[in-house]
């Protein structure tokens, strides 16, 4: 299902027809059963759903993570679905950054450390401690992942992501496993690098407070998209009701 308000920015992703089937032997799951979406450049968009729904599925697609059962899959108008192992390592060193519920940092490196390993294959980075300031962090770079909070990892993973540069930012529940007080910095961070950066980033949670701070609500509902709608008025992070 799609908006039906017409798009205002060019397409990022262009999705049409998606599906993802997993078969174990005789059984058969339908993790996508014909997903349209479109996600524009520099827009947020939130993907809120039940654990189950498919969100994490679309998002694993569209990161070049997994492939699609069918369907297409445009990144600015290149296909997607059918591209070559290589052109998916390659597209996402180049153009994608992943947030997920758990940092996965390196506990022997320092924050400014964990974004560089990043920098060093990136074609056109930006300074870690650019990507930690961007977060919030620029006091905090010199520290190991224990000595941080929970939120202050994820914000570590964020400036992570971010550090190359890349023109999509795909979040997997990235305030799954935070307190209220903690999310909220931490989405504060995610819009900030969205209105600072560019990146056309996209948000999956199941939190429905979450939604008022995109630009697009996509809600999922058994593999399929139950409906989109756009924020004419959004909040801000801080207003978000956990």
């Amino acid at each position: 299902m799609r908006s039906d308000t017409a798009p205002s920015r060019p397409a990022i992703f262009d999705v049409t027809g998606l599906t993802k089937i997993y078969r174990t032997g005789e059984v058969e799951v339908r993790a996508l059963n014909g997903v349209d979406l479109r996600l524009e450049q520099g827009e947020m968009a939130v993907l809120l759903g039940p654990s189950g729904s498919g969100k994490s599925t679309l998002l694993n697609i569209i990161g070049g993570l997994d492939r699609p059962t069918s369907g297409s899959v445009k990144f600015k108008g290149e296909e997607l679905a059918g591209a070559s192992d290589r052109d998916l390592t390659l597209y996402r060193r180049n153009h994608v950054g992943f947030v997920f519920q758990f940092y996965n940092l390196i506990p022997s490196l320092t924050a400014w450390e964990n974004v560089a390993l990043v920098t060093e294959v990136a074609t056109h980075p930006m300074p870690p401690a650019d990507a930690l300031a961007l977060v919030g962090l620029e006091s905090r770079m010199d520290h190991f992942p224990a000595q941080l909070s929970g939120g202050e990892q994820q914000r570590v993973a964020i400036a992570r992501a971010i550090a190359k540069r890349p023109e999509v930012l795909l979040c997997d529940e990235p305030t799954g496993a935070l307190d209220s007080a903690t999310g909220i910095i931490v989405l504060e961070a995610l819009a900030r690098v969205n209105e600072e950066t560019g990146a056309t980033t996209a948000i999956i949670t199941h939190n429905a407070g979450i939604r008022k701070i995109a630009h697009r609500v996509y809600s999922f509902l058994d593999g399929q998209i139950a409906s989109c709608e756009l924020n004419e008025e959004r909040i801000k992070p801080s207003e978000v009701s956990w």
